[in-house]
């Protein structure tokens, strides 16, 4: 049965900037519910944004690994937010700066009284990494709700999309805070987009039922 909240209406409708925040001090009071999209350098999160909601350049692309460097905010509506985190993990990062983003990442995460839901994404050419796991392992711990969700898998033959979405299932379900459900998306092709729209709405519904 679909929600009544239609992820692709949701997604068609206004989406704008709302803020940036380099600090967690400067991060925005939360006054809906958020979906966080996190992920290693370079693994796609702002493309995926963009093509989930339809636009080219609302959040910025940059094929610099490790060139984001602040939480970005979309409002989306009425309904919710979106929340672009800084890539982790980038290895020719300085120590002192990839420490400095990470720290800005998971303050966030464990510290959002409004964050309905983490979207952990996975370059499905790689599966998942140690990077991937360390930020698991503090979700877990944090007790904060995350999917997994697969990114280009236009990238790979049917053949390997199938042998590489077992495999994060699998691992995947050894993790507590995780949602057993696994999302396998490309922005160049649109697959998966429709479903995992739909996830944020039903999300943005629930957290709305509960006010």
């Amino acid at each position: 049965m679909k929600n009544e909240l239609d992820g692709r209406k949701l997604f068609a409708g206004l989406c704008e900037f709302v803020a940036g925040a380099a600090t967690i001090e400067a991060v925005p009071a939360g006054e809906l519910p958020e979906i966080a999209f996190v992920g290693r350098s370079n693994v796609g999160k702002s493309s995926l944004i963009n093509a989930l909601t339809g636009r080219h350049a609302l959040a910025r692309v940059s094929h610099t690994p490790g060139a984001t460097k602040q939480i970005n905010f979309f409002r989306l509506g009425e309904k919710c937010a979106l929340v672009d985190l800084p890539g982790y993990g980038y290895a020719r990062a300085s120590k002192t700066l990839t420490a400095e983003w990470q720290r800005l990442i998971f303050a966030y995460l464990r510290g959002r009284a409004t964050l309905a839901r983490t979207l952990l994404l996975i370059d499905s050419r790689r599966g998942i990494m140690p990077a991937d796991r360390d930020a698991m392992s503090l979700l877990d711990q944090a007790a904060v709700s995350f999917s997994g969700v697969l990114t280009k898998i236009d990238e790979l033959t049917a053949e390997e999309q199938s042998r590489t979405r077992a495999a994060c299932e699998k691992e995947l379900s050894t993790r507590t805070a995780a949602y057993p459900q696994l999302f396998a998306t490309s922005a160049r092709n649109a697959a998966g987009l429709e479903e995992l729209r739909d996830h944020v709405a039903a999300l943005a519904e629930a957290w709305g039922d509960r006010l």
